[in-house]
């Protein structure tokens, strides 16, 4: 039995077009499609989870879209502790997981033809750009589908309330004195930095401190290094802040490198505050305050919706929006009068 790419190989066509025609595309001509069925055929080619869902109508596999892009992909442990929760939560109603990255793109097959070639039952797609057009079409597609760390009115999603978390570190911090507030913020065309960046600006309004200038820096993609560079920008400051709300506990481990080698003293000179609550922030000095993001509750939040989904074999546009809190440690002090 070959594989799809031996399936193509023999009869000189794409891997996308052997599998629009295994999957009975209607933009594949009949001569084109009686041609790969017709070697599929001779090399006794039938996926396994095609085979299985002929008995079951299930594939029990589920698809897990992701980046690896800016350090934000399953290398991140927010997001590895999400995988990790909703692996647990699916394995035990009997699902596999099947992981797709960008690189499928190098195979000429979208996400969602490798999706529907492996016959999965759902997918979840977590940490991606909404704008990508691949996203999109997944988004649009009739598979159940969960969106993680994203919002979207066209299929169900979890995330975490970043307004409330950013209003929770902006309000301690003022709790301690701090009024000159900077925000180092993740990208705006990242769901979660831009809802922090809001949460950041209604907190700072309602407690009617001016967000001064340079005080909001768009760090990127949340890591270390452009944590690092952000924190720069913010230290040559004539009118530097007291304090800094970051919107990533990686980005805050760049931040406090900054604050050090400028010979500054965290938090005596300049408290900080990350989000996320990933384990490494516990081991640095000073151990780091953080807004905590439950990833358990996310990943089974995510696997429940899902699996609800592909019960009822219906596509729902339900929202679930996961509490935060506030985890004190050692990176914030009151502020030097």
């Amino acid at each position: 039995m070959g594989t799809i790419y031996d399936l193509a190989k023999k009869t000189g066509f794409s891997i996308t077009t052997v599998s629009k025609a295994l999957n009975n595309y209607k933009d594949v001509s009949d001569k084109t499609r009686a041609k790969i069925l017709q070697a599929a055929a001779e090399m006794d080619y039938l996926p396994n989870a095609h085979a299985q869902s002929l008995s079951t109508k299930k594939s029990w596999a589920i698809g897990v879209m992701f980046s690896e892009a800016n350090e934000v992909g399953m290398k991140h442990p927010f997001f590895n502790g999400i995988i990790e929760s909703f692996r647990h939560a699916t394995e035990e109603q009997g699902y596999d997981l099947i992981f797709a990255s960008r690189n499928l793109r190098n195979r000429d097959m979208s996400y969602l033809e490798h999706f529907k070639h492996r016959a999965v039952d759902g997918i979840v797609v977590i940490c991606s750009d909404r704008m990508d057009e691949q996203v999109q079409e997944l988004m649009r597609s009739d598979i159940p589908i969960v969106v993680v760390d994203m919002d979207s009115a066209n299929c169900s999603v979890v995330y975490s309330d970043n307004i409330e978390g950013a209003r929770l570190a902006v309000s301690y911090l003022h709790e301690l004195g701090h009024q000159k507030i900077a925000h180092i913020a993740g990208d705006e065309t990242i769901d979660a930095g831009a809802a922090r960046i809001k949460g950041y600006e209604l907190a700072m309004q309602e407690l009617n401190l001016p967000i001064r200038p340079g005080y909001l820096v768009n760090a990127g993609f949340f890591s270390v290094e452009e944590g690092k560079q952000a924190m720069e920008r913010l230290l040559e400051l004539d009118d530097r802040p007291t304090a800094v709300f970051v919107a990533g506990d990686q980005m805050a481990i760049g931040v406090i490198d900054a604050i050090h080698e400028h010979g500054l003293h965290v938090p005596n000179d300049i408290s900080v505050i990350g989000y996320d609550d990933i384990e490494m922030i516990q081991y640095i000095t000073p151990k780091l305050t953080t807004i905590r993001q439950d990833t358990d509750e996310i990943g089974e939040a995510a696997a429940e919706l899902l699996l609800e989904q592909m019960t009822v074999k219906e596509r729902l546009t339900e929202r679930r929006i996961i509490p935060v809190r506030l985890v004190e440690r050692a990176s914030c002090a009151p502020v030097k009068q």
